[in-house]
């Protein structure tokens, strides 16, 4: 089991500025960092990829599209262009040396209908995912395709759902991931939900029901390390944490206050959580 952290608690967009943030994370013990992808440009995440290779840091990535990029949008072009942008967002993460990319680039995050996923929506979704996993063959990166609450979209919202749609794309590039904040949401039976992604699933995200120290909150945390023992799982654990730092984001995470001391602290007592919880499972 590798732990990693979300750099999303810091920053959109990783730079030189952020190299000690890197080099403190390091230090606490991290396996790796999961890298923000939302500026995308290849020659800038091969300089981020080797700040890690010299640290050795391990790399995930995160991502995700919007309303102009709509993998399952109406109009064709925007489905193309999501298509396009997740291809992209892949040749980064070659770059960095990103083994797994995570997020809900299965569709615009923030943008709702009004009412549930229409049967098209699914078709143009499959399609669009499916050209993005063949692409991500290329690359050598495993898509992670991440399931939302209600609040945030309407596409994917459950375990079993996701596990159904990775299904249905039917590429061995495409999986899914499990995240404990999504599933305290939406879930009614935390075993159930992970036994029935457990085939698909790739990665995880450790995140408290509160965004902010896992571990200092509401979240099922002895019944999900229970789970997670229950089906093998053996790949990333990477906290998800949230602050103040992403108000692009703010209409889809909804944070406007600060949920914890400092972002030094938040890494360190999560990381103390998640192996003291690993040790209970061992």
């Amino acid at each position: 089991m590798k732990i990693g952290m979300n750099l999303l608690l810091w920053t959109s967009h990783v730079t030189e500025e952020h190299r000690p943030v890197l080099e403190m994370l390091k230090k606490q013990g991290y396996d790796g960092v999961e890298i923000p992808m939302f500026e995308l440009d290849v020659a800038h995440y091969a300089k981020v990829g080797k700040w890690c290779d010299e640290l050795g840091l391990a790399r995930t990535a995160v991502t995700c599209r919007g309303v102009d990029d709509n993998p399952i949008g109406p109009d064709a072009a925007t489905r193309a262009k999501g298509v396009a942008n997740n291809k992209l967002v892949l040749d980064c993460c070659q770059a960095a040396g990103c083994t797994v990319l995570a997020g809900p680039y299965h569709s615009a995050l923030g943008h709702f209908t009004g009412s549930g996923p229409t049967a098209d929506e699914f078709k143009w979704g499959v399609d669009s995912m499916r050209q993005v996993a063949e692409h991500a063959a290329k690359t050598n990166v495993t898509l992670a395709v991440e399931y939302l609450n209600r609040f945030e979209c309407y596409f994917l919202n459950c375990a079993a759902d996701t596990a159904k749609f990775i299904d249905a794309v039917g590429h061995p590039s495409c999986r899914m991931m499990y995240d404990t904040f999504h599933a305290n949401i939406e879930e009614k039976n935390i075993l159930e939900a992970v036994k029935a992604c457990s085939k698909q699933t790739v990665h995880w995200h450790i995140s408290e029901n509160d965004r902010s120290t896992p571990g200092q909150g509401d979240i099922k945390w002895a019944e999900s390390f229970a789970a997670l023992k229950t089906v093998g799982y053996d790949g990333w654990l990477t906290i998800e944490a949230f602050g103040l730092a992403l108000p692009a984001l703010a209409a889809a995470t909804k944070i406007w206050r600060k949920m914890f001391t400092t972002e030094e602290a938040l890494a360190k007592d999560g990381l103390k959580f998640v192996k003291e919880q690993l040790a209970k499972i061992a």
